[in-house]
């Protein structure tokens, strides 16, 4: 007993020890600067430092009264609501639980309302957001733009309250409609706790559960399920019928559903169904609700491998993290090796590190699981979207058709569906360009966009109060607190003297007012990189958590759970198989594409003839 405390206490020690001394090599050299294997280890020690000093939970929420409703079989299958993940905790990463936070309580009050409009949010979404002439992210297609989206709509909603709105003054020559402009509110913790800094809940659970497909109200949720076979209702067009997306609430998360979202929503219901076949024909004597549950647990967990080996080595290209997004799911040992070695002997135990985090023990690491708003705050990627769209024809790459962003919206899709088979729309998003993740790129229909109840709203001021009246800190401060050497000047900041320029002006020469949002898209990016460094060092914490805190990804991760076949079809597929076992046509337009989120081959009679 003696010796094994000892030996625990040197590895920690140990541990802790390589951790800051990468944590100094990064802060030297840079992470980006080193060689692959060099650069990897700086990422794992940064991980560890990141785990131990930027986790913060918020209090539990208190349990509704009356407890959980209609969890079914929690413990082999996810629960409408996200509740018993976690078994010890069942209201953990749930609907109503509340954000943590990767900083500590006393930097993540709310700014004062004096402070929260300080520099006017509304002259900084006009001076340094709006989109001069569309910037491409030219490595990456239209559906990783898309991609982020569907998955955000997956991990959390805050929602908004109309009741005693920010008012945010207007110069004279805004041309906003409206005087003042007023953006509705964060919607308050309905329970908050009188010390410490308010907290927030969240309308979607926060685990990796597919919700946005399967629907969190009992009402939508029921509305989606066929009467047999354990499937989802898909109509002609590819989406739900009418009468299910009547029950969706418009004024919510579902009011910014289009086109992008369209294709993804459809593509994924028809592999949950293409997944009831298979496991149907496998296991006839499966019930419809025990086809559903498996299909769910099969589609969330391959979509949760999409994310991690296709997606975001797309927007974070570098070498090294592309490596560390194979490591995350498959492990050093690699996708080949790993599964031998976990079914045999085990001379390093469940290592993730050596097999990869799924099948590996579920850890919290000390901290009970939840989204943060840091992680809301730099996944807000809104310059992604470009204002105007072009629809080519797949058989030979003509121009079908051309639209602006608001023919694509909530209440345009299926006008466009019923336009532009779903195969063409594909391929379309496959040949175009996102927008770049930078200033001077945010999408101008966003910027003056009309919901579904008419209110105009500018996304980019309300990007900006957001973190302001969540208690996200400001760039330079969020820097300091993930261990990163403050910018001293706007030329530091951006690397551009002419943007340094309008920086300065913009935050009355005072770069320490500079917004995370501003920061972070006027920041230079790593090579190959979509987004910025700063942000990715929330990335490097939360993109693992997210997985090992998750029972279904860790110790249910099994063919128990999720059946032998089930295992298979997580194990052989990818964002590629599934694009092409429903749209085989796209093949020519993938051929020899090394990433389905980078940009497609043009499609030529002859080239389509060829393969």
């Amino acid at each position: 007993m003696l010796i094994a405390t000892a030996w625990s206490r040197t590895r920690s020690l140990t541990v802790a020890l390589a951790a800051r001394v990468a944590q100094q090599i990064d802060q030297t050299v840079g992470w980006a600067r080193l060689p692959k294997a060099v650069g990897l280890a700086v990422l794992i020690g940064l991980r560890h430092q990141l785990r131990t000093s930027n986790l913060y939970a918020a209090e539990p929420a208190p349990v509704p009264p009356g407890g959980p409703v209609g969890v079914g079989n929690y413990l082999g299958a996810r629960t409408r609501d996200g509740s018993y993940n976690d078994l010890a905790d069942p209201r953990m990463g749930a609907v109503g639980c509340r954000f943590g936070r990767n900083v500590p309580p006393e930097h993540s009050y709310p700014e004062s309302p004096q402070r929260l409009l300080d520099p006017n949010p509304r002259l900084i979404s006009r001076t340094l957001l709006t989109r001069d002439s569309f910037q491409p992210a030219t490595t990456l297609n239209l559906l990783a733009a898309a991609w982020i989206q569907f998955e955000v709509h997956d991990w959390f909603a805050h929602g908004s309250a109309a009741t005693q709105p920010w008012v945010v003054p207007l110069h004279d020559d805004d041309p906003w409609p409206q005087r003042p402009m007023r953006v509705e509110r964060t919607v308050p913790d309905p329970h908050p706790n009188p010390t410490g800094p308010p907290t927030f809940v969240t309308q979607e659970s926060h685990w990796w559960d597919a919700s946005q497909i399967y629907g969190t109200t009992p009402e939508l949720a029921s509305a989606l399920r066929a009467p047999e076979g354990g499937k989802l209702r898909i109509d002609e067009s590819g989406l739900p019928p009418p009468e299910v997306e009547a029950v969706a609430d418009l004024t919510g998360t579902a009011g910014n559903f289009w086109v992008g979202l369209a294709l993804l929503h459809s593509l994924f219901m028809l592999e949950h169904n293409a997944i009831c076949d298979h496991l149907a024909e496998a296991y006839p004597y499966l019930t419809g609700q025990q086809l559903y549950d498996k299909a769910r647990l099969v589609n969330s967990a391959l979509m949760a491998k999409i994310h991690t080996v296709d997606w975001t080595p797309a927007i974070i290209a570098h070498p090294t993290t592309v490596t560390a997004m194979h490591v995350n799911w498959f492990g050093l040992l690699g996708k080949k090796l790993g599964p031998r070695f976990r079914r045999g002997y085990r001379p390093f135990g469940s290592s993730p590190l050596l097999y990869g985090i799924p099948g590996s023990p579920t850890t919290h690491h000390g901290v009970p699981y939840s989204l943060t708003e840091e992680f809301v705050a730099v996944y807000r990627m809104h310059p992604l979207i470009p204002d105007e769209f072009t629809f080519r024809s797949l058989a030979d790459d003509h121009v079908i058709a051309q639209h602006e962003l608001p023919e694509l919206s909530v209440l345009n899709v299926r006008a466009r569906l019923s336009e532009t088979p779903m195969a063409d729309l594909l391929y379309s998003f496959g040949r175009a360009h996102p927008g770049a993740l930078s200033l001077h790129n945010f999408p101008r229909h966003l910027q003056h966009m009309h919901r579904v109840d008419g209110t105009l709203i500018d996304l980019a001021t309300i990007d900006l109060i957001r973190c302001r009246e969540r208690g996200v800190p400001r760039y330079n401060e969020f820097r300091k607190l993930f261990r990163l050497k403050p910018v001293k000047t706007f030329e530091e900041l951006t690397g551009d003297a002419a943007l340094a320029t309008e920086l300065r002006e913009a935050y009355d020469d005072d770069v320490d007012l500079v917004d995370l949002l501003i920061g972070l898209y006027a920041e230079p990016k790593p090579p190959g990189f979509g987004f910025s460094d700063t942000a990715f060092r929330v990335f490097i914490l939360m993109a693992t958590r997210r997985l090992e805190s998750d029972r279904f990804f860790t110790t249910d991760f099994r063919e128990e759970t999720y059946t032998v076949a089930g295992m298979k079809w997580v194990q052989d597929n990818d964002m590629r198989s599934v694009l092409l076992r429903h749209y085989r046509e796209l093949t020519p337009a993938l051929a020899g594409v090394a990433n389905p989120f980078a940009p497609w081959n043009r499609v030529s009679p002859t080239r389509k003839a060829s393969t």
